[in-house]
């Protein structure tokens, strides 16, 4: 009897797939049943090869050996995973197996996973499609009694190579251009380089600001309080002598209520969540990284299954979805959603516009819940919070609009306007799942609204307790990961470009994609080219002196939006796959001529007085995201070591998180706290507070299962690593 075998992207999805098959003869690299044979990659096992596989002289990185421009892009087994493809490779080309389905994640770069793996052990069997966004039973069971031609998705593919091809040619050739020429450890890409040029521009912007002082005038009248404002609304004067006079003319001065203006407002929930916006929120929120939420989200989706698909830019479902709403409200009557879900099932739910829209589908919908109750107490206080979001979301899209009632007081005092605002509120519509205010946008000068007593037009007013306050005007805020998603979403926004341009960026969506952005801010800091202070994102002097050796159109986001219209193009079969690369390849060549026809120095401005133990070249102090650590400034050395990282450790005296600094026996514990002079050797800190109990307590077996967890989860390999692995941060 002939058997398919299913090819997932990783161990749990597969392990899931194979229980929904009915498959139990678990055989390590794969799960065996009667009709099924499921297997799994670890992410990828196959990637591109390294330089040097195609010519001995690229070992050496050296400017006379660029551009490396391949003729044929060739596929190699990472190493790391080799005993893993080997027995894909062996199942595939079984005799009993007739059929492959490609089972990895629904997109473009789980079609590359799966397809690579074919491509390099040369099969040639039928190929069928699963397409699924939630990895519940239900889910499952329907995609495999609706598989696709594994034919309606090899334009994807192709795109999907096109890109990968397109990131080592620009990617390769530019890192080892500027890493050659400057003899530092520099990297660039067409989404890493214009991402960091907004964040230096930003810190430029700031730096050359100069800040203006304001003025504005508010007074009391029974209760009420008002504040000045001109013909055009705006209650800021920039001339302080302009302010004293309106002071003096209202202040203890009488006037009249000359406009009562009552509008009846409605708000409607915001859009479902797509993954930056989620990402966005939880940085907002809880400080979480982009990288953290994704990896929450990944088990949310995939090891709960509570939750659908989370690489997705859709903030929409499709009305395939709609018949389905009723059973994913039955998921998640529980505790303090089941009044509302309750409440939503009682009636038809009515699929709007405002979250029901096929056309803003592509691959996936929006992140909603499952068919699946979750059991809450299985999940850990960070996914309890990345879920609560997204089923607030969910119940906000079918609950009526907040409304109330604006007021706006208009009163004349010798000629000068002042107004007051009020808000009644009449229904609490879909903000009443919300216990605080939702996350909206701050608008710090707005007239703060109050509680208005009841008044007529013409009635006398008083001004009493009048006051000029001074304010001043301040530069744009850094970028805080939440900032720097909307930014890499919207780049147009915040760069100088056309219409036309504005337009492409806009029809891509901006820099990178949901899927990757995290990864590109996560390089950014682990290449030391940006650094943290609290939630801001600063540049380091490296970050700025890269920017200025980037060739500048590497710098613009116009490049990416470019490719990933030329990349949907391709994926819909609309465009030349071999003409695309054959562009990349003139363009790796012209930026390569740019840095080297480039007479800028680079400058190493963060060395320390400690030599490398290694080469005996001064060690550069560099920060990383959980502390400071010394690297070697020779790229080809690559010696470095810790100086000091913060610790979840508390300080006995004033509880804040001490850092541990130095080197083995002589570590020790320091607060960083400048008002406390806490410091403690880190063997005698260790000692006596492990002596204070023989059991390991609640927090530290939880912290071990958390690393354990997410040791388990992570890719094994990241396709791009290895191609880097000659450049060392």
């Amino acid at each position: 009897m002939s058997k398919i075998l299913v090819l997932a992207e990783k161990p749990s999805v597969g392990r899931d797939i194979a229980k929904v098959l009915k498959c139990s003869q678990n055989k390590g690299a794969y799960i065996e049943g009667n009709k099924y044979i499921v297997t799994w990659a670890m992410g990828h096992l196959v990637g591109l090869m390294d330089p040097e596989g195609y010519d001995v002289k690229y070992k050496k990185w050296a400017m006379e050996t660029l551009p490396m421009l391949p003729k044929h892009m060739k596929l190699t087994v990472l190493k790391k995973t080799g005993k893993q493809y080997n027995e894909i490779k062996k199942q595939m080309n079984r005799d009993d197996v007739s059929e492959i389905v490609i089972a990895t994640d629904a997109g473009r770069e789980g079609e590359l996973v799966a397809r690579w793996i074919i491509e390099k052990a040369g099969i040639k069997k039928p190929i069928k499609r699963l397409w699924i966004s939630s990895q519940t039973t239900k889910a499952i069971l329907e995609g495999f009694s609706n598989l696709k031609p594994g034919k309606e998705y090899e334009n994807l593919y192709k795109a999907a190579v096109c890109r990968a091809e397109a990131d080592w040619l620009v990617g390769l050739n530019v890192t080892r251009a500027l890493t050659c020429k400057y003899n530092a450890q520099l990297s660039a890409g067409r989404v890493q380089s214009p991402t960091l040029a907004m964040i230096v521009n930003r810190e430029e912007e700031i730096r050359s600001f100069k800040p203006k002082d304001y003025y504005t005038i508010e007074g009391n009248s029974n209760g009420i309080t008002l504040n000045w404002v001109n013909k055009d609304n705006n209650g800021r004067i920039f001339d302080e002598e302009y302010a004293n006079k309106v002071f003096k003319k209202i202040n203890n001065e009488s006037g009249e209520i000359i406009n009562i203006i009552e509008k009846d407002k409605k708000q409607f929930s915001p859009a479902l969540y797509d993954l930056t916006e989620l990402q966005r929120d939880c940085n907002k929120l809880w400080g979480f990284s982009a990288k953290q939420t994704l990896s929450i989200m990944q088990r949310l989706y995939e090891n709960h299954k509570i939750l659908t698909y989370p690489r997705t830019d859709s903030r929409y479902i499709s009305t395939d979805i709609v018949p389905t709403l009723k059973d994913r409200l039955n998921s998640i009557a529980i505790g303090e959603y089941r009044i509302v879900a309750q409440e939503l099932m009682k009636n038809n739910i009515n699929g709007h516009k405002g979250f029901v829209d096929n056309s803003k589908v592509s691959d996936h919908h929006a992140i909603i819940p499952t068919e699946e109750r979750p059991n809450l107490s299985n999940l850990s206080s960070e996914e309890r919070k990345v879920y609560d979001l997204v089923v607030k979301r969910f119940l906000s899209v079918m609950l009526p609009p907040f409304e109330y009632t604006q007021t706006i007081i208009e009163a004349n005092v010798n000629g000068e306007r002042l107004i007051a605002k009020g808000k009644v509120i009449k229904s609490k519509g879909w903000k009443k799942v919300y216990d605080k205010e939702v996350i909206d946008e701050e608008y710090s000068d707005e007239i703060k609204e109050q509680v208005l007593p009841k008044v007529n037009i013409k009635d006398k007013i008083l001004i009493t307790k009048a006051k000029i306050k001074k304010g001043e005007t301040k530069p744009p805020a850094r970028f805080t990961e939440a900032t720097l998603l909307s930014a890499m979403e919207n780049p147009q926004r915040f760069v100088n470009v056309s219409g036309e341009e504005a337009k492409t960026l806009n029809e891509t969506g901006g820099l990178g994609t949901v899927a990757t952005r995290a990864d590109i801010i996560e390089k950014l800091f682990n290449s030391f080219v940006v650094e943290k202070k609290g939630k801001d994102i600063y540049p380091t002097s490296k970050g700025k002196q890269l920017i200025e050796l980037v060739p500048s159109e590497l710098k613009s986001p116009i490049l990416t939006a470019k490719w990933e219209k030329k990349l949907d193009e391709i994926s819909r079969g609309k465009a030349d796959d071999h003409q695309f690369i054959r562009e990349m390849k003139n363009y790796a060549t012209a930026l390569v001529e740019d840095v080297k026809g480039d007479n800028s120095k680079f400058v190493h401005d963060n060395k320390t007085g400690k030599k490398c133990p290694n080469c005996g070249k001064y060690l550069l102090e560099v920060k990383g995201k959980n502390g400071t650590m010394n690297v070697c400034q020779d790229r080809e050395c690559g010696y470095r070591e810790n100086v000091s990282r913060s610790t979840n450790a508390r300080c006995p005296e004033c509880k804040k998180k001490l850092e541990l600094r130095g080197q083995g026996e002589g570590q020790i514990y320091v607060c960083p706290n400048t008002n406390c002079s806490f410091r403690e050797k880190a063997s005698v800190f260790n000692k006596r507070f492990s002596s204070k109990s023989d059991k390991v307590n609640k927090r530290e077996v939880n912290n071990i299962m958390k690393k354990m967890r997410k040791e388990a989860e992570e890719d094994i390999n990241n396709p791009f690593a290895d191609l880097l692995k000659g450049f060392k941060n």
